[in-house]
């Protein structure tokens, strides 16, 4: 069963409609926001119409963060649906430091539970604290770290893989990083 609506004291959660392609280009086309995501900003609406069908589009657990006041994004939540299960986030920066992102992902958290699915991911770069700390906020835990040449940005960057399982296997964890790149560590003090 598909969910459209997810709702906390201050946010909606829902699917992306057609009119909100312009509030989506704000968010992605500001650098600062992006400088930790895996594409450069985009240009214009047009550019941002195809990042929304390739991204969002059709996607199960892709939705623009709302305050439930206006019903307006301002952000997005995602989790991929394959064997990852990868979260991401953003968020517009006039925003940044209210806690708007860790509640809109522990809503979905809860939704991904009833729906039953097993855990989540996520990554974010060693240079970003910030996401790290969201992640650790909505429960999930430290598991190693890897480096990667990130494309399209052509970067060399150290990725810190987090993991929450929600199915109650709490050993489990996602190794595909892991064995995927050849240079790959746990630290220390996260």
């Amino acid at each position: 069963m598909s969910i459209s609506r997810v709702e906390t004291d201050r946010l909606i959660l829902r699917k992306f409609a057609d009119n909100d392609m312009e509030a989506l280009y704000f968010l992605l086309k500001d650098e600062e926001v992006n400088t930790f995501l895996p594409w450069f900003p985009v240009k214009n609406l047009e550019e941002t119409k195809v990042f929304y069908e390739k991204r969002f589009a059709d996607r199960e657990y892709s939705f623009a963060i709302c305050l439930r006041e206006d019903n307006h994004p301002i952000g997005y939540v995602t989790v991929d649906t394959d064997d990852s299960y990868d979260m991401g986030y953003a968020l517009r920066r006039e925003f940044w430091h209210r806690g708007i992102v860790t509640e809109a992902c522990r809503a979905l958290v809860e939704q991904l539970k009833q729906d039953k699915i097993p855990y989540i991911t996520a990554t974010h770069d060693r240079n970003n604290p910030g996401s790290g700390s969201i992640m650790r906020r909505i429960g999930m835990k430290y598991c190693y770290s890897y480096e990667e040449q990130w494309q399209p940005k052509d970067l060399l960057v150290t990725f810190r893989m987090y993991q929450l399982n929600l199915d109650g296997q709490e050993d489990r964890v996602y190794w595909k990083y892991w064995n995927r790149y050849d240079i790959h560590f746990i630290e220390k003090d996260i």
